[in-house]
């Protein structure tokens, strides 16, 4: 049996058609990787193609390890002279070779992020640029964006003569490619740009290397922007022996640089090329792949395709609005617990996808009390972020200054001009009279050679100082707002104006509303009792290690992934698709989203659950969203429709009250949807010594018998006496 005979109709067609230019689209769980390895072994053994004539190219290192693996398994001798790699790999490969002739050393060092910045800085400094107003990240951002379409600085400066913003930009520019070389170094960018700089001022070299590669191709095409596509043009162009494979629908990564037009413009570029569709999915049912191609037929800049598949037509869409967040999340939550509980799927099978990165915390929440194991993809702990570390760093030097670690993290956030070594004079005077780090700032005057540096440790401590006044009668709420607003620090993300900086000014808003719901629903609300609470939710290290989790993650970070059961969250208006689409003048930019829903959908293999909530807190104040109009796109014959917009549309306003009361009453942490189990009888009596895996050990001294669970207090050793409820606490009797 051949190993093509594993292979359908239409993906032995993608194998088999390996001369001249190839577009193979292929949609989401088509087996688009199987068809490449299997085209490069089709080339090797039936075509008699030399392996070192071969080039495959993909986006991630991972994907491209999977990619060679596969080649190796299939090809076996001679594999190892495919070039199997990215971009970036291919392109520092050739660079190391011929790189001299564009003035460089071959051993030039490839800058990071951080080396960017620290460049970026000293240019700024130089040329004396306002970093209030131009910030580095969007110098950085706004010359990655010109290289990406191939636009050098000097074509960049005539490009925006008259423009005074962008002129400072290309004089920036020119500064910053000026001190890379003469520092022999490239950033990311630069290797792809280079590369193509190389190839058309040096014929020589791109005949080689065209020799070379006489057979290419180039997985995830939609996600190439336009250096890329030059690049491939270029080696390409002498026997046009090009094959790339990829899906417009799964176009998601704009923000990147990602140009659609690579994709949708390939038969125009190549008016010779062969276009092969790749339909059949292997990986979702029926009902679920319907819905997707409802959903994206209503994007115009695309091609014509539809996913189908010889899989089961299986279970109906599930569909729940809610009143609020919160109520979604306690949904979600026992709707997983309740599939592990009955063997229909593992944690590990479930994912629960979102717009932003900032609607994690409330499952995260929910995830902890329940005890569901959990990780976040393509992100972090939503209170390990950076930003919210830093804020909840000033409440807490606010609320106890003895917090060292706290107080040394914010002294220089945003920035005062307090550096290293002033911190390092502080630390040590602290360390020599026996006081706290804060208490040094306080009586800054005293310590030796601190220099002008003493006046704006004076400046943050007159800042705290007057904030820890004022914790009398503002609420945390307040004390927050004020912080953000002093402090400037989301302004300085709003300048910033790219993706990671909303991002994080979202995460803000976040934190903003647990807050609100935090004094909503608590009677006697304290910043003390806020960030003991924080304290509790936030600590995930009782966690264990175990593969078996759900998985959270931004619906950009779920592409190329696939699970049995998937939750689409925050589907309304404002949400997703995000405010800023919707009111955008670009008809591209609600199509870019769109797909973004797509590739959510397609995600799904069994069971696809998307929910909605009437109701959401943003930056603290509640917001009333609409369905998102993907859900709408939907036909309803394909969706179970449990709870329905016109249902909650309908109900009396004496019953909406009564909802609204109670939700407001219930305390947030108290899930009503979790069932307690009391235990016929307990291990441990009063008296006994028990540990508890937050608060450690300690002596159960008291125990009151309820309806549905038995009330412990016990008197701990390092964190008091605490009451809870035995099912929820697991006390284990420590053996004396």
């Amino acid at each position: 049996m051949s190993i093509y005979d594993t292979l359908n109709t239409k993906q032995k067609e993608a194998v088999f058609q390996t001369d001249g230019p190839v577009l193979i689209l292929a949609g989401a769980g088509s087996g688009k990787t199987r068809v490449l390895t299997h085209r490069v072994a089709y080339l090797i053994e039936e075509k008699g193609i030399n392996p070192w004539n071969i080039m495959a190219i993909t986006f991630t290192n991972k994907a491209a390890g999977e990619m060679r693996e596969r080649v190796d398994g299939l090809v076996g001798f001679g594999a190892e002279s495919i070039w199997v790699s990215t971009f970036h790999s291919t392109c520092v490969r050739i660079l190391r070779r011929y790189i001299d002739r564009l003035g460089y050393d071959h051993n030039f060092t490839i800058y990071d992020t951080d080396d960017q910045k620290t460049i970026m800085k000293e240019v700024c400094k130089y040329l004396d640029i306002d970093t209030k107003v131009y910030k580095e990240k969007m110098l950085l951002s706004a010359i990655s964006k010109a290289k990406d379409e191939l636009i050098g600085p000097i074509q960049y400066r005539l490009n925006v003569q008259g423009d005074y913003s962008k002129e400072k930009i290309a004089k920036v520019y020119e500064e910053y490619q000026k001190r890379l070389k003469s520092n022999n170094a490239l950033d990311f960018d630069d290797l792809i740009v280079k590369t193509v700089e190389l190839f058309r001022d040096n014929e020589d070299v791109l005949d080689y290397y065209q020799e070379r590669f006489k057979y290419i191709m180039v997985d995830e095409y939609q996600d190439t922007n336009t250096a890329q596509f030059q690049l491939i043009s270029i080696l390409a162009s002498k026997y046009r022996n090009l094959c790339v494979v990829g899906d417009d629908d799964q176009s998601i990564y704009k923000f990147r640089g990602a140009n659609i037009s690579n994709i949708l413009d390939f038969e125009k570029v190549y008016n010779e090329a062969t276009v092969i569709k790749l339909e059949q999915n292997y990986r979702s049912t029926q009902t679920i792949l319907d819905a997707a191609n409802h959903v994206i037929q209503n994007n115009f800049g695309r091609k014509d395709k539809r996913l189908w598949t010889e899989n089961e037509e299986g279970e109906k869409i599930a569909y729940r609005q809610f009143q609020n967040a919160y109520e979604e999340a306690e949904y979600i939550t026992e709707d997983i617990a309740q599939k592990v509980r009955s063997g229909a799927y593992e944690y590990n099978d479930c994912a629960i996808l979102y717009r932003t990165n900032a609607q994690s915390r409330t499952f995260e929440e929910k995830f902890i009390l329940a005890n569901i194991p959990y990780k976040i993809v393509g992100g972090i702990n939503f209170y390990a972020r950076k930003e919210i570390k830093d804020l909840l760093a000033y409440l807490k030097t606010i609320d106890n200054a003895k917090d060292d670690l706290s107080v040394k993290r914010i002294i220089n956030v945003p920035k005062r001009g307090i550096g290293a070594a002033t911190i390092a004079k502080v630390q040590d005077f602290a360390i020599a009279h026996e006081m706290s780090f804060y208490d040094a700032c306080r009586v800054v005057e005293d310590i030796p050679s601190i220099g002008k540096s003493g006046a704006k440790i004076k400046l943050f401590v007159n800042f705290i100082q007057v904030l820890r006044s004022k914790l009398e009668f503002l609420s945390v709420t307040e004390i927050m707002n004020e912080i953000i607003e002093e402090t400037g620090y989301v302004r300085d993300l709003e300048a910033e104006n790219d993706e990671e900086a909303i991002a994080r000014i979202q995460n803000i808003d976040e934190l903003i509303s647990k807050i609100v719901t935090y004094e909503e629903s608590t009677d006697e609300p304290s910043l003390s009792g806020f960030l003991e609470e924080v304290a509790l939710v936030a600590d995930i290290d009782s966690l264990a290690e175990d593969s078996n989790h759900v998985v959270l993650m931004t619906l950009h970070s779920a592409k190329g992934l696939e699970f049995p059961n998937v939750y689409l969250a925050g589907m309304e208006d404002g949400i997703f698709p995000s405010y800023m689409t919707i009111t955008s003048d670009d008809p591209t930019e609600i199509e870019e989203e769109r797909r973004l829903c797509y590739v959510g959908i397609t995600r799904a293999r069994q069971h696809l659950t998307l929910t909605c909530a009437k109701q959401r807190m943003i930056r603290g104040e509640t917001q009333y969203n609409k369905v998102s109009r993907f859900i709408k796109e939907i036909p309803s014959s394909f969706v179970d429709l449990e709870v329905t917009e016109d249902k909650i549309q309908e109900m009396p306003k004496s019953m909406l009250y009564q909802q609204a009361r109670n939700t407001f009453q219930s305390k947030v942490f108290e899930p009503k949807m979790f069932q307690v189990k009391k235990a016929e009888s307990l291990t441990y009596g009063i008296g006994d010594t028990v540990k508890h895996i937050k608060f450690g050990t300690g002596v159960v001294t008291a125990i009151v018998e309820g309806g549905k669970d038995y009330e412990v207090t016990v008197a701990f050793n390092t964190a008091g006496v605490k009451k809870m409820f035995a099912s929820f606490a697991k006390l284990k009797k420590v053996e004396q």
